[in-house]
């Protein structure tokens, strides 16, 4: 990880509010062979206490599912939009272009889950996603279909260990470069707007008036 001061966020709410508007992460893993395995998929965010949990489900039998019935370290990846920057818009513009990107890495131990926690994990998930007056509700799904879906996955519980992150935002720029960056990202495309609104976030706290 690209773990420069100046990339951290101080308030680890922003960090934890980060990850619950990125839920579509990617659970990354070490097989017996010490073969690395990924899969993307959408993730529940329950606090716990102090604690942090992430839940959701993976193809069963498949080299994921395998993977971590061997070897539960886990490690989930939180990304959002990113887009490059050209040193062209800096005060100084000889120097290397950049990207600019957050994320945030989520260490933990991976449970699998039984098929009653299954069964909630999945309502859990469809209400999080769906619109409770959908037809496709959790409510509105028939039992046979139910049935025939357990069969094929497996629900998860990751209990986190450590949480880190990067929001690489131009904070090491000058006020000026830091103005023109934002001014040309938010000409962009979605990716670079993004990041230009998150820029926009931080400038206060960064060039105080």
């Amino acid at each position: 990880m690209y773990n420069l001061p100046h990339y951290k966020e101080k308030d680890q709410a922003a960090v934890l509010a980060f990850m619950k508007t990125h839920p579509f992460i990617t659970v990354i893993g070490v097989d017996a062979n010490n073969f690395p395995v990924a899969t993307q998929v959408p993730v529940l965010i329950r606090e716990e206490g102090q604690e942090i949990h992430l839940r959701g489900h993976i193809m069963r039998s498949n080299d994921h599912h395998l993977a971590f019935e061997a070897n539960p370290s886990v490690l989930a990846l939180f990304t959002s939009p990113h887009t490059y920057v050209s040193a062209s818009w800096y005060s100084n513009q000889q120097q290397g272009s950049t990207w600019n990107y957050m994320t945030v890495q989520a260490h933990g131990t991976m449970s699998l889950l039984q098929e009653k926690e299954l069964l909630e994990v999945l309502q859990d998930l469809t209400a999080r996603f769906e619109n409770p007056a959908s037809p496709s509700s959790f409510q509105h799904i028939p039992q046979d279909y139910l049935d025939r879906m357990t069969k094929a996955i497996v629900a998860f519980d990751i209990k986190v260990t450590r949480i880190e992150h990067v929001f690489k935002l131009s904070q090491n720029r000058d006020r000026q470069s830091f103005d023109t960056i934002v001014e040309k990202l938010a000409a962009g495309d979605a990716g670079a707007q993004y990041i230009a609104a998150e820029m926009k976030k931080c400038k206060e706290q960064l060039y105080p008036a």
